[in-house]
């Protein structure tokens, strides 16, 4: 499996690639249509090359064509189960990085899942932004990335560090929640875009989380106490479309 080179986007994006140049590939394994496709276009935007399958037997035959770097493999598919799946690709590829999501949280379905070789797990309802992050480390930690304690993200004086989950603006220490976090980062990776609240719903939140764009008012309020008090605003509310984060004048 090659190992990958990082570039750093005009708007501090850190975009991961392969050693060769080429995009990293990815393999989705899902039969929720919907669910997919937000996963799928959540990974496009990462510059992956994104296949899907609907079943573990088109999961297998897409990664025997074209092997991919990392997996993302639903538990629950309709012709097999999703652990079988793992197995085989696992055979084809001892190596392959898989993220497993499932509905089931119990303790005994996490341990059967990384007992059969899934190298994490993420239970549903989750966030798009979480697989996102965790799909990162998985491509850093397994060596499919050659990424190492650089991810990150700069805009302006405000600097994101993705690995230590540090925040500073101009120097100075800035302490967010979890939540705030996942927020300023894709603030921060979108920089100078208008983000709907429907986009931040979908990216930080579950993405069945109901579209109560209420909780993204909250949080970006939120944001603003700790990003912005005191200092030139670098979060600008858009009436009618949205909420954009650029650098100060």
């Amino acid at each position: 499996m090659a190992g990958a080179e990082v570039n750093q986007s005009d708007a501090g994006r850190v975009v991961m690639r392969r050693a060769d140049g080429n995009p990293i590939r990815v393999l989705v394994v899902d039969d929720e249509p919907v669910l997919a496709e937000l996963v799928s276009m959540a990974l496009r935007y990462e510059g992956w090359d994104i296949a899907t399958a609907g079943d573990g037997a088109t999961a297998i035959a897409l990664a025997r064509q074209n092997p991919p770097d990392v997996a993302v493999l639903d538990v629950m598919l309709p012709d097999m189960s999703g652990l079988d799946v793992l197995r085989k690709l696992r055979e084809q590829m001892p190596g392959l990085p898989l993220l497993l999501l499932t509905a089931k949280d119990s303790v005994e379905d996490r341990i059967a899942g990384l007992t059969a070789g899934g190298d994490d797990y993420v239970t549903k309802p989750f966030s798009i932004e979480e697989v996102v992050l965790r799909l990162r480390a998985l491509l850093r930690r397994t060596g499919v990335s050659s990424e190492t304690g650089d991810a990150k993200l700069v805009v302006g004086d405000l600097v994101l560090d993705e690995d230590s989950h540090e925040v500073t603006r101009g120097g100075e220490l800035i302490t967010l929640t979890a939540t705030e976090f996942e927020l300023l980062r894709f603030m921060m990776r979108n920089a100078k875009r208008v983000l709907s609240k429907a986009q931040i719903l979908d990216r930080v939140w579950s993405y069945d989380f109901g579209g109560r764009s209420n909780i993204v008012e909250l949080y970006v309020s939120y944001l603003r106490k700790k990003i912005d008090s005191g200092r030139e605003p670098m979060i600008h509310t858009l009436r009618g479309a949205g909420y954009v984060l650029k650098p100060p004048r």
